[in-house]
């Protein structure tokens, strides 16, 4: 990886991490104080129609975001028609989600559904307006701005939904949260960005675009679909309140995982696909990419299993107790999921849309088995089934993109097993300090401060080039903070 690439993705994992870290830390937070204010039920709510939201977002960018990443010769007209095309969708599924919403609310049995569904549909108009936008910030490889609009966003949306949980709205205060968060999100890009829309439509750019990123589009209906049918399968089987646990414990494990994987991804993506004629830079900064990444994963996942009830009771309290093993079980799954996502990303960077395609086609049928388990044996044992499926998932996406870049599965293995075993025995030992009789406020932390300590010492006797990378980086990035935070003091002197 040549030095000014390996800068600019340096400085766009840095900024993406704190853009995650920031607007996710800030919502999570938030979702702490709301959680002791509001009930599981009222969350349960906001969940059941969660599934249509995300499947119109897919619908929406129907995979022309990761179309104009890829495309190397991008043209003015090329942005204006996806932006129309964004739009026009994004307004007929409100419209069709406004019509739809006694036929949802009949199907969950809760009558408050109606008046949400309308009232959050919003946010599907609300997003078109400023895909473009980030996807130009995304090229770039320029997560600073977005950084500072997420941050924003998150710190209104969160008084917002606060102050309204505080005057007794229940569920209208995560509604209003919610659509504040995006409202705000699409107002700071459009102020920021530089980019306005013309009044431009080219058929030829549309079927451009459109033939790389309709297969993206039934992959990620297909995705979304299967990662929010847990919500309706508990939401219509088993109570509102269940469904609120499951909800919470999901959000845990997306501080770590899911947010890991959009900083992995997002910057990874372009960076890759600016040297996807070179195999060998490739392979190089592929490898690199999966080894420092799970490394990350494995870390913290296996020790988010391991501090998970000290943890639930510590900041939300014992209402949600339910959530702890549902929690325990995902961290499981959820480990699994960055590398997944930077194989299935390979298969973008060769434009081989056609396997990403068929590869989700294949898994979600497999995964079909734990839904069924889920409806007539319970919600843990779905989630077990989930667990088996994430594997079989991986070796999929592995022994696919393994042809693509010369990097098989045997030894993206190989690579990543130190990392897991040094995590794994870390968490053991973390989970062995539960079995003590401790207040979960000296548990707590001390299981905290033990895994940092061991981790410190294990991997600095290792050495592993993984750890010796993500140190590196870290310390570049603590850098460069001190550097900014010494302009700004001799800049005020």
């Amino acid at each position: 990886m040549s030095e000014s690439l390996k800068k600019k993705t340096l400085k766009g994992v840095g900024w993406s991490f704190v853009d995650n870290i920031a607007s996710s830390g800030v919502t999570f937070l938030v979702g702490l104080v709301l959680a002791r204010l509001l009930t599981p039920t009222e969350y349960g709510i906001m969940a059941m129609i969660a599934i249509f939201i995300a499947i119109s977002d897919s619908i929406i960018d129907s995979g022309f975001s990761n179309a104009l990443i890829r495309k190397v010769d991008i043209k003015r007209e090329d942005y204006n028609t996806v932006f129309f095309f964004n739009l026009i969708v994004g307004i007929s599924l409100y419209v069709l989600l406004f019509f739809c919403s006694p036929a949802i609310s009949e199907f969950f049995k809760e009558p408050l559904l109606v008046p949400v569904t309308r009232v959050i549909g919003l946010v599907l108009v609300i997003n078109a307006l400023s895909i473009i936008q980030r996807t130009i910030f995304v090229k770039e490889i320029n997560f600073k701005i977005q950084t500072k609009i997420s941050f924003i966003a998150s710190i209104s949306s969160g008084v917002i939904g606060i102050g309204m949980a505080l005057l007794n709205y229940g569920v209208w205060s995560l509604v209003a949260q919610q659509l504040s968060r995006q409202f705000f999100n699409a107002l700071f890009l459009w102020i920021y960005s530089h980019w306005r829309p013309a009044w431009e439509f080219s058929i030829e750019s549309f079927k451009e675009l459109f033939g790389f990123g309709s297969k993206l589009l039934v992959s990620g209906l297909i995705d979304t679909a299967y990662r929010n049918v847990y919500y309706v399968v508990i939401g219509r089987f088993y109570s509102s309140s269940q469904l609120g646990q499951y909800t919470r414990a999901g959000q845990f494990n997306t501080i770590f995982s899911s947010n890991l994987t959009a900083v992995v991804q997002r910057v990874s993506y372009p960076v890759l696909s600016s040297i996807q004629e070179d195999p060998e830079r490739l392979l190089e900064g592929y490898r690199k990419i999966i080894k420092m990444t799970m490394l990350v994963a494995f870390s913290c996942m296996l020790g988010l299993a391991a501090i998970a009830k000290p943890l639930i009771l510590v900041l939300i309290g014992e209402k949600w107790l339910q959530s702890v093993y549902y929690l325990q079980i995902i961290c499981f799954s959820g480990m699994l999921y960055p590398l997944q996502a930077i194989n299935l990303n390979i298969l973008q960077v060769k434009g081989r849309s056609d396997l990403f395609l068929k590869l989700e086609i294949i898994k979600k049928v497999i995964a079909v088995g734990p839904i069924v388990i889920g409806i007539f044996w319970g919600i843990e044992y779905m989630l077990w089934g989930s667990v088996f499926t994430s594997f079989i998932a991986y070796f999929l996406n592995s022994y696919y993109s393994a042809d693509l870049v010369n990097y098989p599965t045997k030894k993206q293995i190989m690579d990543i097993f130190p990392s897991f075993l040094v995590s794994f025995f870390i968490a053991g030992v973390m989970w062995c300090i539960t079995l003590f009789s401790l207040s979960i406020y000296v548990m707590l932390p001390l299981q905290c401060l033990t895994g940092l300590i061991l981790a410190i010492l294990v991997y600095e006797k290792l050495r592993l080039p993984e750890y010796l990378e993500v140190r590196q980086l870290v310390c570049s990035l603590l850098h460069r903070k001190n550097k900014l935070d010494n302009k700004q003091i001799w800049t005020k002197n």
